[in-house]
């Protein structure tokens, strides 16, 4: 078969394809993101889309699994939070063409807020769990991840994790196979779970449960044995990744790799525990497997000696190894460190840094959101004060209020996580008598996971145009009655206007609405310098933080021709008209 270097993204939307999926949907979301966007070019076979959110997405792929197609959805682990309720009910009433949920955890939090163990979603919902370790598995097991949907009619969580999503591997790649004609069979008592009928399928999970556990044990495909070079001594359980780095770092042990993690293959277990003198479970983040080893009988060493957070990477096994056989361990030390750090930052130009600075100038608390503009909390612009969830920009901002808090409560949320999940705070807002300032930074797509598009911005994953939603009009059908529209790079104006509306005795909403510069590509106007004769080394360009603004140690600060992208912001800061545009010799 012809092979091709694919990553873990790549090989799912490969395999996927090559499964039959027939609809696909999803949010983005690091580290997911690129499998949609991977599928999408099988347009011809495949109808994708971008759903408002991962609930969304899930409810729409179960629609078309019910008629008998294939469908995918796609999302990061905490996606899997917003999509959880219809994943309980969908795992009563099953599909009937195979339905999997791709959920790419973030182990070490390398671009989340969190990091989650997708497989206690599983284990609550009653839903199987496979679980690649590389980019060669991800295209194989999500092609059986299917065939296990179909055959037990349940969906399937697909979890992956960060560095399988991004690593490499060949990958051998095939045919698509038929994919299947949309035709639903009216079926109410399997498809509508009130009571008379719920508790009999809730019954039937159970069974289905105990079905799967008996044939992961013999899922030699999914599971299975990688031998070491000392038969019957240590016998470590492991899977994924984790159980691949196992290899390296315990050549002498036989490995247990779980590719179908849930249901456990409790006959495989016990017959590879008995083999041998001693057992280990090594997994990240939680201990899920190991207690499940324990609770049936089985003495193994686990979280005593393996971390719970983060990313188990071949150097923390190593350490996990010289606790476990009673070594010392010394961590090479890290390379010393001649370059200056490189902190996040909002880029060169990015038009949210007018609203985080104009906030600069008020005593307000800032309820900040999931984005690019997440960066607004540090210096030198710190105009965040909390972050929690996609959407909490605004309904934190309520609870503020209603709670007494003397200070004006701002709440920022970006244009995609306003179609995600903002209009309910709003809405909560207005509806509750609410009296917070409300900011949506609309820079016209979905910017921090690689500029998808969402409701707003007239184009779907498909390519095709489509209606382009309009925040201001959501808002008045909310009820809001001051809707503001501003020019980001306009710091008096924004200014200006965030004093009327923190004055106002009732809630407001303003859209400051400037263009990714990324992705528009082109800057926004000329490129400024600073003309250091007139230049009295007052600072207040730098309280921009715009990364083209350079200073070293006490001198004046200079403007990186190669980074400006033209804002002209620091020269409306600049008290004393020392920057201006550059001239062209």
């Amino acid at each position: 078969m012809e092979k091709q270097l694919l990553s873990g993204n790549e090989a799912i939307a490969r395999g996927a394809w090559e499964a039959g999926v027939k609809v696909a949907a999803g949010y983005p979301g690091t580290p997911s993101t690129e499998i949609l966007e991977n599928l999408v070019r099988f347009k011809q076979d495949v109808y994708c889309e971008w759903a408002p959110n991962e609930k969304v997405a899930l409810e729409m792929a179960a629609g078309a699994a019910l008629t008998g197609v294939r469908a995918l959805v796609t999302m990061k682990h905490v996606g899997l939070n917003v999509a959880a309720d219809p994943l309980m009910t969908l795992s009563y009433i099953g599909i009937v063409g195979g339905l999997v949920i791709v959920a790419a955890d973030d182990p070490g939090m390398h671009s989340s807020q969190t990091e989650q163990d997708t497989r206690q979603y599983a284990r609550l919902a009653k839903v199987p769990v496979f679980e690649p370790g590389n980019a060669r598995e991800a295209s194989a097991f999500i092609r059986r991840a299917f065939e296990i949907s179909e055959k037990y009619r349940t969906p399937v969580i697909f979890r992956t994790t960060t560095s399988v999503s991004h690593s490499r591997a060949l990958v051998e790649v095939g045919a698509r196979t038929g994919a299947g004609t949309a035709n639903f069979e009216k079926n109410p008592p399997q498809f509508v779970p009130i009571p008379v009928w719920g508790r009999k399928l809730r019954v039937r999970v159970e069974e289905r449960v105990a079905e799967q556990a008996a044939e992961a044990s013999r899922a030699a495909d999914l599971n299975f044995v990688l031998r070491g070079t000392e038969r019957g001594g240590l016998g470590i359980i492991s899977s994924g990744l984790t159980a691949l780095h196992c290899t390296d770092i315990f050549p002498e042990a036989d490995i247990l790799k779980l590719g179908w993690s849930w249901p456990f293959p409790d006959e495989l277990i016990r017959r590879f525990a008995a083999e041998h003198e001693s057992v280990a479970v090594i997994e990240e983040a939680d201990p899920i497997l190991e207690e499940h080893v324990k609770s049936l009988g089985i003495d193994c060493r686990g979280k005593d000696v393996v971390p719970r957070v983060g990313e188990l990477v071949p150097l923390k096994l190593r350490e996990v190894r010289a606790k476990l056989f009673g070594e010392s361990f010394a961590p090479p030390q890290p390379p010393p460190e001649d370059l200056p750090g490189r902190p996040p930052i909002l880029c060169a130009g990015c038009p949210h840094r007018g609203v985080f600075y104009a906030l600069g100038k008020f005593d307000v608390i800032v309820t900040g959101d999931i984005g690019c503009y997440s960066l607004g909390v540090f210096p030198p612009l710190s105009r965040t004060d909390v972050i929690l969830c996609m959407g909490g920009g605004f309904s934190m901002s309520q609870g503020m209020v209603k709670a007494g808090e003397k200070r004006p409560v701002v709440g920022i949320v970006g244009d995609s996580t306003f179609f995600h999940s903002g209009i309910t705070g709003l809405l909560d807002i207005v509806y509750n008598k609410g009296n917070s300032t409300l900011i949506v930074v609309d820079n016209r797509t979905t910017a921090m996971t690689g500029h998808q598009d969402h409701p707003g911005t007239g184009r779907t994953l498909m390519g095709e145009p489509t209606a382009a939603a309009s925040i201001e009009k959501i808002a008045e059908a909310c009820g809001m009655k001051r809707i503001r529209v501003v020019d980001p790079y306009r710091l008096d104006e924004v200014a200006a206007v965030l004093k009327e509306e923190l004055a106002a005795d009732e809630p407001s909403l303003i859209i400051s609405r400037a263009p990714c510069l990324l992705k528009e590509r082109k800057p926004v106007g000329p490129v400024q310098e600073i003309d250091h004769e007139a230049c009295r080394n007052c600072r207040s360009c730098l309280k921009l933080g715009c990364p083209a603004i350079e200073s070293s140690g006490k001198s004046k600060p200079a403007i990186n021709a190669q980074l400006c992208a033209g804002c002209d912001m620091c020269r409306q800061v600049c008290r004393f008209t020392a920057i201006h545009e550059k001239s062209c010799c």
